[in-house]
């Protein structure tokens, strides 16, 4: 009985030692568990933080999309009123030149009526020249008339 019982206080003590050991190791696995528990409630709250950060960047680049498409439109209408200044300023541009063109052929009418001008001017002085070197000379025909007029009347009271 005594080694029965020595058997079994072995088998009890060898049991105790593999109960604490396996004893360690469970406190061991829920302290390892409760690790884990922890670590994943942190990266549950870091990836909660993660998805909040990206919604609002999605919601940012929402907006400055909406933004940016606003834009577009305005400038796809400030491009229009452009163009159709462009193609206002092209065509006055085009009167102008048909203008100019027409300014410069009156220009150069007139500039050819110009010189007509100073031709009949000349050669009109020159004909009144020669009118006052014609009446000069029928003047002094007259006077010469007169002169012999005189003398004949003269002439005859004096026979």
């Amino acid at each position: 009985l005594k080694e029965e019982n020595a058997v079994l206080r072995s088998k009890i003590n060898k049991l105790q030692i593999l109960s604490e050991t396996q004893a360690d190791k469970m406190r061991k696995l829920e302290k390892k568990l409760e690790e884990n528990k922890i670590k994943e409630e942190k990266e549950a709250q870091d990836l909660e933080a993660m998805v909040q950060h990206v919604e609002q960047n999605l919601q940012l680049m929402t907006k400055r999309a909406v933004k940016a498409e606003n834009s577009a439109a305005k400038l796809r209408q400030e491009n229009a009123l452009l163009q159709a200044e462009l193609r206002n300023s092209k065509l006055e541009l085009e009167a102008l030149r048909a203008a100019q063109a027409g300014l410069a052929a009156a220009k150069q009418n007139a500039e050819v009526a110009l010189q007509h001008l100073l031709q009949v001017t000349t050669s009109s002085r020159a004909s009144i020249r020669q009118l006052l070197s014609g009446a000069e000379s029928l003047q002094l025909v007259a006077d010469l008339l007169k002169s012999i007029d005189r003398i004949s009347e003269v002439s005859e009271d004096g026979q």
